[in-house]
């Protein structure tokens, strides 16, 4: 078991505002392994009560402790410590990803070695300071400043569940806000790590807690007036619901939601470059990405040379044991997400669009929740793939007639979270990308860069994640004029 948990020293507990504490009940959550649907460990689950504790926790570390009180050079000394301690326990943190998610292990013992550098990144930006001074038109001194919103609730999905809470833990903490992280039932983990981070980083009592529940008891967190933001990242429907209820009592929100991402492919487009930038989006994550390119918008006189293409690619992807060295895709994270995405394929087959490759479960993996990676043809901007988040390793290719039509059905979506352009004219992708309704579009593929906002239009959400627009979304704006500027600022 100490194993299976990597390493965690108290996964039968929370993590109540900086110290290890029984739940107020008696029940757990079971982490299921999706490769081999097997129950691997299980992990504290916290109660409507245990809710209320960390919120009186954090209200009163932001209240009366020192952590919103720290200049933001002070807070940034945490931080960087918190990312050296992420840095010692990368391997647990990949482990995790790979174990609850089923990302594969050669992939995520990568990725997960960066991970603290979401903390030093935003320990940076706390150190350039909060206050800026400017010239009021009638004269005298107005110093603008930026002043922790509160407390936090930090609510993630378990697709990235370590990437996702870094980008709101980080700039939370830099910004001197107490934080609540709630992660998802599926993937507990890599918050309890992080956890045990900041708990040796020397971060103040009251400043972070972590709180694994269910989904049925959650919403009586974001609930509490004690609460002054809840950032969140996950599916549409959850994230009105959570914008609804945090707005309506006038707390703070942030949303970062679904999306159906457009790839638009150019008739000038190399074919090797756009299979290089779209394969990672569908068959990375088993495809369980907002942000993937799950349209391609191709050129009619093309369609067939993409179109084999990719489908070769696809039929070439290894899939299997997330922890075998030769896997390039795992199963995707749970027996209900494996049926949902089962059930677009038949659809997208009732509706009268072709499987080229892929279209079920791989015949050689009898447990776990497997689907082959999966490319449709002939199908139509109108049909239900093409309009709803599979959130799967399924690409859907539409034909169009011209760059004009290209661009009207890329923006022919209730989502705008991401999307791209594949053509070697610079000037023609930026002028394609200027006209795509959406918070982030890449030039012969995508990037994701945490020193960069994301977010989406539309239904994919309301404010930005990363860049210093993350760390400003965890502030409030106050003006201070002045006669005179405090010693501290006119030197």
């Amino acid at each position: 078991m100490t194993d299976t948990l990597l390493n965690l020293a108290s996964p039968d507990k929370l993590f109540i505002g900086g110290d290890w504490t029984a739940g107020t009940g008696a029940e757990q959550i079971a982490i299921i392994s999706p490769a081999s649907e097997e129950v691997v460990g299980r992990v504290a689950k916290a109660t409507t009560a245990d809710m209320d504790r960390a919120v009186a926790a954090a209200r009163h570390a932001f209240d009366h402790g020192p952590w919103p009180r720290l200049s933001g050079a002070e807070r940034a000394v945490y931080l960087r410590r918190i990312a050296a301690e992420m840095a010692r326990r990368a391997d647990d943190f990949a482990r995790a990803w790979s174990l609850q998610v089923g990302m594969p292990y050669a992939q995520s013992a990568q990725v997960a070695p960066h991970m603290g550098g979401y903390f030093t990144y935003y320990a940076g930006l706390a150190e350039q300071g909060f206050e800026e001074v400017r010239q009021p038109l009638m004269g005298g001194h107005a110093i603008v400043v930026r002043e922790p919103v509160g407390v936090v609730v930090a609510v993630v999905p378990w697709n990235a569940p370590l990437a996702t809470l870094a980008l709101k833990v980080a700039p939370a903490l830099a910004a001197g806000c107490t934080v609540i992280a709630k992660p998802s039932p599926e993937t507990p983990l890599e918050a309890l790590i992080l956890a045990e981070c900041v708990a040796a980083a020397g971060v103040p009592e009251g400043v972070f807690s972590v709180l694994t529940a269910d989904r049925d008891v959650s919403d009586h967190l974001i609930r509490q007036r004690a609460v002054d933001k809840v950032s969140f990242t996950g599916s549409t429907a959850a994230g009105l619901h959570i914008a609804s209820v945090v707005s309506g009592r006038g707390g703070r929100i942030t949303t970062e939601l679904g999306g159906k991402s457009a790839a638009i492919v150019l008739e000038d487009a190399d074919i090797a470059t756009v299979v290089a930038g779209i394969m990672p989006n569908l068959v990375g994550l088993c495809g369980q990405q907002c942000a993937a390119f799950s349209r391609i918008l191709v050129p009619r006189a093309r369609k067939e040379d993409v179109a084999a293409a990719l489908a070769a690619a696809m039929a070439h992807v290894a899939v299997g044991d997330p922890f075998a060295e030769a896997t390039q895709m795992g199963p995707l994270v749970t027996g209900r997400q494996q049926e949902r995405v089962l059930g677009y394929i038949e659809r997208g087959k009732a509706e009268g669009a072709r499987v080229i490759t892929g279209g079920g479960r791989p015949a050689h993996l009898t447990k776990g929740w497997f689907v082959e990676p999966t490319l449709f043809a002939e199908a139509t901007n109108s049909m239900t793939i093409a309009r709803e988040e599979i959130f799967g390793p399924v690409g859907t290719i539409i034909a169009y007639d011209s760059e004009a039509e290209a661009i009207a059905i890329a923006n022919d979506s209730d989502y705008g979270l991401s999307g791209g352009v594949f053509t070697p004219d610079a000037d023609r992708a930026y002028a394609l990308a200027r006209r795509i309704r959406t918070g982030n579009f890449g030039h012969n593929g995508r990037v994701i860069d945490y020193t960069i906002p994301y977010g989406g239009f539309k239904l994919s959400g309301v404010g930005r994640e990363g860049g210093v627009e993350g760390l400003h979304g965890f502030t409030e704006v106050k003006a201070i004029f002045m006669a005179q500027l405090p010693s501290h600022l006119s030197a």
